[in-house]
């Protein structure tokens, strides 16, 4: 099949490469531009753009669709039975949805309604979800409103995290691609109930507030680490949380509890494993506390 594929972040590469080792035929691959990166701003392709490279693809990397006839029309001439699209950052218009012969299909990391939106992973883990998985939708003009071709529901574990539910979600969607490619399937309206919308994640979204229950703040901290990360202030310095587990105790919310650095939320405690602080290393947290010995007179927020 003659497809373009459509996606930026590492999630979208398992697919890009599955595609190539089915045999599709991939005649361009789209994927965000360049963009300053890391501590020296050099600029930096992101997952997709240096796979295509790898896999020896053409790449092309518009800055925006939406009133770029010139690139309108040079999707459309690419002559496509599908694009394939996975995490891409842009919004496609009418004119792109509808060039494929088989339309815009799309690699949704949720189980649709649930979850549409740009964070889909991260807003599973946050809310307590039992389950997730991956939707191959027919795209529309919608936000992820689309009809369904495909859904399969994976478990989220008690202590999953981002990364490792990211990497099982890449992997299905990879899976799943192919075989909606592969099979004729009638499309499924979404239900009209249960829609619910994962916003963008900001660094606004790193801050722990221990007056909030344990195990929010632990669903918080396996949700947003790496990134955005996750913080504390500490005597007036941020301190970033790396890890944790929910703990007994009681106390004051914010305050230090023993040796272990436990730390007393709304309900219950929160013993930080690992954390770091600006220009440190990352360091365990018992260790870091050790390095404080005024600890039961400081408090976190």
């Amino acid at each position: 099949m003659r497809l373009a594929f459509m996606g930026s972040p590492a999630f979208a590469a398992p697919a890009l490469h599955a595609l190539v080792q089915a045999g599709h035929q991939v005649a361009a691959v789209y994927c965000q531009p360049p963009r300053p990166a890391h501590r020296g701003q050099a600029l930096t392709r992101c997952a997709v753009h240096e796979a295509a490279i790898a896999l020896g693809l053409p790449v092309r990397t518009p800055a925006r669709l939406k009133r770029d006839t010139a690139e309108h029309e040079a999707f459309a001439a690419l002559a496509l039975d599908a694009a394939v699209v996975a995490a891409y950052g842009l919004i496609l218009p009418a004119a792109m949805l509808g060039a494929p012969a088989r339309g815009c299909l799309n690699i949704h990391a949720s189980l649709l309604p649930r979850w549409r939106g740009a964070a889909p992973i991260h807003a599973a883990l946050l809310a307590g979800d039992a389950e997730t998985g991956i939707t191959i939708m027919q795209m529309d003009e919608g936000l992820d409103t689309g009809a369904m071709l495909l859904r399969e529901a994976i478990p989220i574990h008690p202590r999953a995290t981002t990364p490792e539910l990211h990497d099982a979600l890449a992997g299905l969607g990879a899976r799943m691609i192919l075989q909606a490619l592969a099979e004729p399937i009638t499309p499924e309206p979404q239900p009209e109930d249960g829609v619910t919308y994962a916003a963008k994640l900001t660094r606004a979204d790193s801050l722990l507030d221990f007056t909030r229950d344990t195990d929010a703040l632990d669903r918080q901290i396996r949700a947003l680490t790496p990134w955005p990360g996750t913080s504390a202030t500490l005597s007036g310095e941020p301190l970033k949380i790396l890890a944790a587990i929910p703990a007994e105790g009681h106390g004051a919310p914010g305050q230090i509890l023993d040796p272990a650095f436990t730390v007393a939320c709304g309900q219950a405690a929160l013993r930080l494993l690992r954390v770091q602080r600006p220009g440190r290393p990352p360091t365990d947290g018992a260790a870091f506390l050790r390095g404080l010995p005024n600890w039961r007179d400081v408090r976190l927020s």
